[in-house]
């Protein structure tokens, strides 16, 4: 009896649909019992059989049904074509490959490369588009430029900021001459200041090494020529000290209307300047959306007037924002100009008199006045490491 069992389940034939299943078997507890005493699998074994299938090169096919011998048994292996074999990725209907694999393996180890590709072609065309927007924006200018030279073509005129452009070109250029003499005279000044400190140290050497100098008039007056070189140094040293506090002053003077002419004004320049160039080319796309306007109405002709009417409200904003940039610092500016002069020009006369006037508490509290602070000797000089 377990012999013929042991037949049966030798021969017997494990169906497998399309999705990998089993099929139901027969609900013979005999069979159940011999195929665990024959495979010994376990439920987990058991599932990858039945998810993945049997192996057509290592299993046979029974030619008889139950109970046959072992001579109608043929070896699978003398039968050419594919095999059937266990795939892990094959996870019941859900199919999971790795990474890099699949009908798309090719296109992902490509991508970056193509990524690449069109990044550098982008920038190519980016690039090309700036080019040629600054080509065809200088091409206009300039033949707006060289038309209102010859007095062919009409330019957009504010009288009024144009009238304020010129004043402030004329009074730069006056600051600039006074501050070139203000540096002139700093430098002059200094000099002078320089020698009567030297004249100073050699009279005071005098009066100290050279006791014997005393000498008798004819009328018999004893006239110590020490004394008066003690005297004249006193004197320079003083002067020097005075001279040394009013440079402080006219330094300051120097320094402020530089930051005046060199910066304040400079900047309200550069503001003019962009606002020029904006009106040169709200003109040029003026110029060009009329000549646009006069010419046939096309297809064609009507899709390059809208773009020419787009980029004339572009630069008519432009040139209207930089115009009021302009008006506003021209105001900013005269206000300050008018603060800074007069603080200025009320610390150079002051300092000046108590100067020459030998009023040196004055002097000193015109400085004081003014905030205005005096470098120590010796301060403009490099240190050791720098002169190294």
């Amino acid at each position: 009896m377990t012999d013929s069992i042991m037949s049966k389940a030798a021969t017997m034939e494990i169906p497998i649909n399309s999705n990998g299943d089993t099929g139901s078997l027969p609900e013979d507890d005999s069979l159940e019992q011999a195929a665990k005493i024959q495979w010994s699998l376990d439920e987990k074994d058991l599932q990858q059989v039945m998810v993945s299938g049997p192996n057509l090169n290592e299993t046979s096919i029974v030619s008889g049904g139950y109970g046959g011998t072992a001579e109608g048994i043929i070896p699978t292996s003398s039968i050419k074509g594919p095999g059937i074999r266990y795939n892990p990725t094959m996870l019941g209907t859900r199919r999971v490959l790795p990474l890099g694999q699949g009908p798309n393996m090719h296109q992902s180890l490509s991508s970056p490369a193509v990524t690449a590709d069109e990044v550098n072609r982008g920038v190519a065309v980016e690039k090309f588009d700036i080019v040629k927007k600054w080509g065809i924006n200088t091409y206009k200018c300039t033949k707006q430029m060289i038309s209102e030279r010859f007095g062919r073509g009409s330019r957009t005129v504010d009288l009024e900021l144009e009238a304020q452009i010129d004043v402030l070109r004329d009074t730069k250029r006056k600051y600039e001459n006074i501050l070139r003499l203000a540096r002139a005279l700093t430098n002059h000044f200094y000099s002078m200041v320089q020698t009567q400190r030297a004249l100073g140290d050699t009279f005071s050497d005098l009066s100290q090494k050279s006791p014997e100098l005393q000498t008798i008039s004819s009328y018999e007056c004893v006239c110590d020529v020490q004394d008066e070189f003690g005297y004249n140094a006193e004197t320079q040293k003083l002067l020097c000290k005075n001279g040394e506090t009013l440079l402080g002053a006219i330094n300051f003077f120097v320094s402020s209307i530089n930051t005046l002419v060199n910066k304040t004004m400079e900047d309200t320049l550069m503001t003019v300047k962009m606002y020029e160039n904006a009106r040169l080319e709200f003109d040029a796309y003026r110029a060009d959306l009329e000549e646009l306007n006069m010419g046939p109405r096309d297809a064609v002709t009507l899709t390059r007037i809208d773009t020419a009417q787009q980029q004339f409200q572009i630069h008519k904003d432009k040139y209207e924002r930089l115009r009021s940039d302009v008006t506003i610092k021209l105001k900013f500016l005269e206000e300050n100009k008018v603060k800074v002069m007069h603080k200025q020009l009320l610390l150079f006369h002051n300092a000046i008199s108590a100067y020459f006037a030998g009023n040196q508490q004055q002097l000193e509290q015109t400085l004081k006045q003014f905030n205005v602070k005096l470098k120590p000797p010796g301060a403009d000089k490099p240190s050791w490491l720098e002169e190294q």
